[in-house]
């Protein structure tokens, strides 16, 4: 599609249509100027006597008529095996004789749902849940990946070689935090350090303070945790007496 400021898109067309019609320019004249064709410039000067600026735009390329549409009896039989039997362009296209891409355009003209989207027992549409508005849940999902030493892994150095060089450097965890939108399915990811075990209780804490833990552990170098371990210098944290229990809001 082109762009509305091009030489003979609707405002090319108008202002040469208007030389023509309203200021009586020569069709050979008015061609040279807005460098067309004769032809051109008479199809545009003539739909614009007849139909006024609203003939200046592109008309779709769909045919008024199709003979060799598909006879509305086959597109039936079509559908109907589509709904009894779930079966797929394919399979239908090789029952009825006719070729998968047209089965598939018939399909797609009515509006029928893949088969990924039905449920194979019932054969109802999946309706998939959302929350009215973003940000009225957010799902949390943890990923748990070992991290790959410097020059490469098991896979590049063999397993012997590779289990020798994870002895000397251990290369540890990384947890891959992922953050889902329930309305927009909008996704954040960010590999972060995990703290706090699967199966905590940490409702006893307000949401602030253990995000001021968790920046506190990020951070601090280990250096500057006495060599602890992150599990125990967050069990030292949450032991610390500024520990703020969480309070419940009432109206």
């Amino acid at each position: 599609m082109s762009h509305a400021n091009a030489k003979l898109t609707p405002r090319g067309r108008l202002a040469l249509a208007q030389c023509i019609v309203e200021d009586g320019w020569p069709i050979r004249r008015a061609a040279e100027r807005f460098k067309a064709s004769p032809t051109t410039a008479a199809r545009w000067a003539s739909r614009y006597r007849q139909f006024g600026e609203s003939g200046l735009v592109d008309r779709p390329s769909r045919p008024h008529r199709c003979p060799h549409r598909t006879p509305t009896r086959r597109e039936r039989r079509i559908i109907g095996l589509r709904v009894s039997r779930r079966w797929g362009p394919a399979r239908i296209g090789y029952r009825l004789g006719m070729h998968p891409s047209t089965v598939h355009k018939v399909l797609a003209r009515y509006g029928m749902a893949k088969l990924t989207w039905l449920d194979r027992a019932t054969g109802r549409e999946i309706r998939r849940y959302e929350h009215k508005k973003p940000g009225d849940m957010v799902h949390v999902d943890i990923k748990k990946l070992g991290r790959i030493p410097d020059g490469g892994g098991h896979k590049v150095l063999g397993r012997a070689a590779a289990i020798r060089a994870k002895k000397g450097a251990k290369p540890g965890y990384a947890y891959l935090h992922h953050a889902v939108d329930d309305h927009s399915r909008l996704v954040y990811s960010e590999i972060l350090r995990q703290y706090f075990p699967k199966g905590s209780d940490l409702s006893v804490y307000a949401p602030d303070y253990l995000g001021h833990v968790a920046s506190k552990l990020n951070t601090r170098p280990r250096k500057r945790l006495s060599w602890q371990k992150p599990a125990e210098a967050l069990d030292q944290l949450l032991s610390e007496p500024l520990n703020p229990p969480r309070v419940a809001l009432t109206s």
